[in-house]
């Protein structure tokens, strides 16, 4: 009989997200993390000057911001990215009493039924897509000055920069919730979740 202690099994894991879609996630992050790292180049004068080289940090934010939604229409292909698109886009009245939950606070457990996309999550993609959409088209008329009038350009330059400021805003708020669900940050990095966290978090999720 051997004395070695047999190594406990390993928590049970469940796949959340495909290959294709943790690199649509990736890439998007990478191109909106370029974005905002040159937006802030480009308004706050310490970091103009540290930089320097303002017209490269004006074309890299340019491209940055028409590649954006290129990982999001060629992840398309992806039958997962598909149906999860489709997740995204459904809320049912669960998700009305998950929100309910959150402004009052209550931790309870079972209070916050949430399917694959809780209700949260639901509205920031729609949220983050709205707003990318009117980035990308206010930033084309600031870039290309012949296609309209000053005055349109001048409120297109109001829009562009105060949703700016607002999405640098959503998106530390994105990543602060991140930061505190590592398990969550796990299933985007491996594809994988344990079962345990999507019983207690996604319950109503059906694989």
């Amino acid at each position: 009989m051997s004395l070695r202690a047999e190594a406990p099994p390993a928590a049970a894991r469940i796949r959340r997200f495909s290959r294709a879609e943790r690199w649509i996630h990736r890439m998007t992050a990478l191109l909106m993390g370029i974005c905002v790292a040159t937006a802030a180049c480009l308004y706050l004068p310490q970091l103009a000057e540290l930089v320097g080289r303002r017209e490269l940090v004006v074309r890299i934010h340019e491209w940055a911001g028409l590649a954006l939604p290129v990982p999001v229409l060629a992840g398309l292909a992806s039958r997962a990215f598909r149906r999860d698109l489709g997740r995204l886009n459904r809320f049912g009245p669960h998700d009305k009493v998950w929100l309910r939950s959150v402004l009052r606070r209550d931790h309870r457990p079972g209070s916050r039924p949430a399917d694959k996309f809780n209700a949260g999550q639901k509205l920031y993609a729609s949220w983050i897509a709205g707003a990318t959409l009117v980035m990308l088209g206010t930033g084309l008329l600031m870039w290309f000055t012949g296609l309209t009038s000053l005055r349109w350009r001048t409120g297109a330059t109001f829009v562009h920069d105060w949703l700016a400021l607002t999405i640098g805003i959503v998106l530390a708020g994105h990543i602060g919730m991140a930061l505190a669900d590592p398990e969550s940050r796990r299933a985007l990095r491996t594809g994988s979740a344990s079962q345990s966290w999507a019983s207690q978090n996604h319950p109503l999720w059906r694989k």
